[in-house]
């Protein structure tokens, strides 16, 4: 439903009705609703769209590095501070919560069990399974060997000893630094992106809904301007 255009369009039936009964109450209220409805949707027009003569206009798109420097800041100064990242690396009630299972999982653990082999093939015992059939002789026992060394990788990363301590490491300045210094890079990047037209589109969805109502409320002031007008001047 476009609130403007029902608003204006009340307001001007109003005029209309007004003018053929000749009522200079209802014209009044007619006449100031739809000055006060147009007014606001001219106004909420020019936020977004540039509009020839009038200066000032289009002032979103044309301020929307304003607006970048404004996400930026926001996001850093707000969200990303140091004592944010130190807080999500404690986890609730001040403990190591750093779950690594899900890194650790999709690691690809291939080429320890290959370092494994080579390390054995090389040893006294390489000439014994030599004769056993050499490297094939292992290969049954890669996918255990992935499977439990996840296993135990992740059964230490949960013990609060490391978590302790890896978290110690990551709460180091020049580490912390390092971090935000990579948040603040993956902004940047994402907001290199934004174009004035994005920028334009990304406000209109947040507040299109609201801004109607702008006109709306314009209309019914402008009839009780145009109302108490018409009565007491």
């Amino acid at each position: 439903m476009n609130k403007s255009l029902i608003t204006n369009g009340l307001a001007g039936a109003v005029v209309i009705i007004g003018i053929i009964f000749q009522h200079p109450i209802i014209l009044s209220m007619g006449l100031f609703a739809l000055s006060g409805a147009v007014t606001n949707w001219l106004a909420i027009h020019m936020l977004f769209e540039k509009v020839p003569g009038l200066y000032g206009s289009g002032v979103i798109p044309a301020r929307f590095e304003d607006f970048k420097l404004g996400i930026r800041h926001l996001m850093m100064n707000q969200f990303f501070t140091a004592e944010n990242i130190d807080r999500f690396l404690k986890g609730p009630d001040d403990k190591p919560d750093l779950h690594l299972a899900p890194v650790i999982e999709k690691v690809d653990l291939s080429p320890s069990f290959d370092s494994l082999v080579k390390v054995i093939m090389e040893s006294s015992f390489g000439g014994m399974l030599g004769m056993l059939g050499g490297e094939e002789a292992l290969t049954p026992l890669k996918e255990p060997f992935i499977a439990n060394m996840k296993s135990s990788l992740i059964e230490m990363t949960q013990q609060e000893s490391f978590q302790q301590l890896l978290r110690e490491e990551l709460e180091q300045p020049d580490v912390m630094a390092e971090i935000q210094q990579q948040i603040e890079d993956i902004v940047q990047q994402r907001l290199d992106e934004l174009t004035p037209q994005l920028v334009k589109e990304i406000i209109q969805e947040m507040i299109k809904k609201h801004l109607g109502w702008l006109v709306v409320w314009g209309g019914v002031f402008g009839a009780l301007i145009g109302l108490v007008s018409a009565t007491f001047l």
